[in-house]
């Protein structure tokens, strides 16, 4: 996988369309850390390709959430119910 910085978009963009098409993904960084994953599409499945990226990030937000969870200790059946009527009265 080639990391290209946002100032190499700007200065040698065909390098990066090249490995794009070459390798399939580019990784772009700001400040030297990943910010954008670019995916090479070109075998017309944009829909597909999206909702398959849609759905990996989901499921890495749900599984952020469980670790979340894990280390502040679950709820109780008797918790839940509890935070469940006051968010309806507007405690919360």
């Amino acid at each position: 996988m080639n990391f290209y910085s946002v100032r190499d978009m700007r200065t040698t963009p065909k390098r990066i369309w090249e490995n794009l098409s070459a390798d399939g993904e580019v990784v772009i960084t700001n400040n030297g850390k990943p910010t954008a994953l670019m995916i090479d599409i070109s075998d017309g499945s944009f829909e597909t390709t999206l909702k398959a990226v849609k759905q990996a990030k989901a499921m890495i937000a749900f599984n952020s959430m469980r670790q979340k969870a894990a280390s502040n200790g679950y709820m109780s059946d008797d918790d839940i119910e509890a935070e469940i009527a006051a968010a309806r009265r507007g405690d919360r």
